[in-house]
């Protein structure tokens, strides 16, 4: 035990494994807690912990492989991370304006840096553009802050990924043309092979891994090889980027748009998928940009303090620019443009490799023997303090604009009603627990993390200590479903002769607003079926009810078809399901196909208006050819049908039909059943409006800002 002891090495720079990932763990831990304290985002402590430790502070370890490895990860995880959690529907929404966006933010700096290179640094003009690349690209350091402050999906947000893109992009791509250049390449040939690769690149991620992906997630529902498969994917991507000419970052990115719609953001994947990175590689990234810091220089030479301020007084005002044009050209506010600014103001990844590309081309050898580079010594080490001052303003000003965004949401007006959203699902086997949690996780608000109910019921005649330890596994298995996502989900358990009996004292107990009922997969939907259960519920409880049967995982489905019987809008439950249904779009960022008549589709186009996802409304109102819709379904479609009861105006006499129908003709595809709450009779426009209204500012997620929507109509 002596030797082994003293065999251990604590000289510097460490060389011990494992005292080195013990050390950067601490490090993680401890140092967002004491930088907070001075109000110091923990983006910046991990940078200035990084400096303090690394080769130009105490120097306790190197910037070796291991960090370098670490840190591509979790850069690759930034860019991943910021595809994956893009609202799909508002990047749509805001396509044009990213583009502006884009433009702007690399054009700007692009003009501003290469005359600045040639005028106050007298560099030559290939010199200066490459210099300007490294203005115009940015990277999205303070995405973490953003996801922290809840605000990912707000407009600015967006735009400024997508921006990102653009900009990375044309930055990276003028750097492979100066290198071509430099190198004596750029020809035909050369554009040729460049625009070639790159479409193909994009063609593979953007259609082919969302293929592969389908496939793996309908064959594996194991999280961890889940997981791991997605990781893959992304470093596949990033290699298939730099295969065709451009850096990794942008192959990680359109890796997450394209697994964007086969990870919903309620699931156990994405949280883990966040968790790993947030706890893990963005923060190796961190460190491995700080260790590249030395302050010694700058007390070197004049010239050195000149082209470090030059280049971070350029990178911040052209960033800054180009965030103010963008606000006053799309109206937004003051946050938001401090948000857009923050986020594109970091230099690091893009900067770092195009500053690395550029001072190892050596243009000639000098009279004193020494060699000429593309990008001197001043360049590079100026290129470090740039890094460091951006990425300070960047965790600031993203940090301010984040929280005021997140205030004003948070003190957006709500309506006098507080009726709170409690989802109930009865379970009572563990083949169907994954997929009814999945579905309640997915229809609930964003904020709704401690009101869902898992509910098995014993029989009393055959209640024994193997009843209820199966009923007590399935149970668990839910309350694990749900931990993986952050919510909270409450444990009962029932002895009751009679199901129906069991289920509605549990609704009137707990307030229930949501109730959603498992169908087996390989249990037939029989009239029969409905009128044992189902239409005992609807008649002595009043809540929105889902019957849902699984073919495959709702992450796998491409669209839901939603069939809606005309003149349902008057029915008192219709902005509650409607909003149920929404939020699985806005979670899944699968399309929604509504189906319904011209009157109905007007009150969902408004919505869509004000909270876009991928959806398409098709007019439809013929019940009586009710099968013509078997036409359209395909194999990773999920059909929901709204349902009504007898003698209420959104009722027709072909929904008695339906289970047979579905039990015939649909058995291969997911389907829901959805009947919504109708306490009453209501006909006119005013109550619409008015029900709207309540309904949507109930549920704080989906409601806010919809009220002053309808009382414009």
């Amino acid at each position: 035990m002596i030797k082994t002891i003293l065999a251990v090495s604590f000289k510097l720079p460490l060389e011990n494994p494992v005292l080195i990932f013990a050390l950067i763990l601490f490090i993680i831990l401890f140092a967002p807690i004491i930088f907070n304290k001075f109000k110091i985002p923990h983006l910046i402590g991990l940078i200035i912990a990084g400096a303090i430790i690394g080769p130009n502070g105490l120097f306790l370890m190197e910037r070796d492989s291991s960090i370098l490895l670490f840190g591509t990860v979790g850069l690759l995880y930034i860019m991943f991370l910021a595809g994956i959690e893009i609202d799909i529907a508002e990047f749509k929404k805001n396509s044009r304006k990213s583009l502006i966006f884009g433009m702007l933010t690399f054009l700007i700096p692009m003009t501003i840096g290469t005359l600045a290179g040639i005028h106050l640094l007298k560099f030559t003009l290939p010199t200066s553009i490459l210099l300007a690349s490294m203005f115009a690209s940015h990277t999205l350091l303070s995405y973490p802050i953003a996801s922290k402050f809840g605000v990912i999906k707000n407009r600015a947000v967006n735009i400024t990924v997508g921006g990102t893109v653009i900009t990375d992009t044309l930055a990276l791509l003028v750097l492979a043309v100066i290198v071509g250049m430099s190198t004596g390449v750029v020809d035909g040939k050369f554009w040729l092979k460049l625009s070639t690769s790159v479409v193909v690149f994009g063609l593979v991620v953007i259609f082919i891994f969302p293929i592969i992906a389908r496939w793996f997630f309908k064959q594996y529902h194991e999280n961890i090889l889940q997981y791991i498969f997605v990781l893959g994917l992304v470093f596949l991507a990033g290699f298939l980027a730099e295969a065709a000419g451009i850096e990794a970052i942008i192959g990680a990115f359109l890796a997450g748009l394209a697994l964007n719609r086969l990870i919903p953001h309620t699931s156990p994947l994405m949280n883990r998928i966040e968790f790993v990175g947030n706890a893990l590689f963005i923060p190796f990234f961190l460190i491995g940009v700080g260790m590249l810091i030395d302050f010694r220089v700058f007390f070197t030479g004049f010239e050195t303090i000149k082209v470090a301020v030059i280049m971070t007084v350029v990178a911040t005002f052209s960033k800054f620019l180009a965030a103010w044009i963008s606000q006053k050209s799309f109206g937004f506010t003051k946050a938001e443009r401090n948000i857009m600014f923050g986020l594109s103001n970091a230099q690091a990844a893009a900067t770092l490799a195009a500053v690395l590309v550029g001072y190892n081309i050596i243009l000639e050898i000098g009279a004193n023997g020494e060699p000429i580079r593309l990008l001197n010594d001043n360049v590079l080490n100026g290129t470090i303090l740039m890094i460091l001052v951006t990425c300070t303003i960047s965790s600031f000003v993203t940090q301010s604009g984040a929280k005021v965004i997140a205030v004003e949401e948070e003190s957006a007006p709500e309506s006098a009603s507080k009726i709170k959203e409690r989802i109930l699902i009865p379970i009572n086997a563990l083949d169907t627990t994954d997929d009814l949690v999945n579905l309640g996780l997915t229809i609930k608000s964003a904020k709704n993390k401690k009101w869902l109910y898992a509910l098995n019921i014993i029989d009393d005649n055959q209640a024994n200590e193997s009843a209820d330890k199966k009923a007590r596994k399935i149970l668990e298995r839910a309350s694990i479903i749900a931990s993986a996502t952050d919510n909270y989900m409450h444990e009962l358990m029932r002895y009751d002769t009679n199901p129906v009996t069991g289920i509605v004292n549990v609704i009137r107990e707990h307030k229930i607003t949501d109730l959603i009922l498992g169908l087996h997969i390989k249990k037939n939907l029989s009239s029969t079926f409905l009128g044992d259960i189902t239409e005992s519920l609807l008649d002595q409880c009043n809540t929105t009810t889902i019957i849902y049967k699984s073919a495959q995982p709702l992450a796998t489905i491409k669209r839901h078809i939603i069939t809606i019987p005309e003149k349902a809008e008057s029915e008192e439950g219709f902005a509650i399901w409607l909003m149920r249904v929404w939020n699985i779009g806005r979670n899944t960022g699968a399309e929604l196909h509504f189906h319904a008549s011209k009157e109905t589709l007007k009150f969902i186009e408004e919505v869509q208006n004000r909270f876009p996802v991928s959806a398409q409304l098709i007019r439809f109102n013929d019940w009586d050819d009710f099968l013509i819709l078997g036409r359209e379904l395909k194999t990773n479609d999920n059909l929901i049908i709204v349902m009504s009861r007898p003698n209420r105006p959104s009722y027709h006499k072909k929904m008695a039909k339906i289970p047979e129908y579905l039990d015939k003709y649909f058995k291969m595809n997911n389907y829901m059943l959805i009947y919504p709450i109708q306490s009453g009779v209501h006909d006119g426009d005013d109550f619409v409006m008015s029900n709207l209204t309540t309904n949507y500012q109930s549920f704080e997620d989906f409601g806010r800002g919809i009220s002053g929507l309808f009382k414009k109509r």
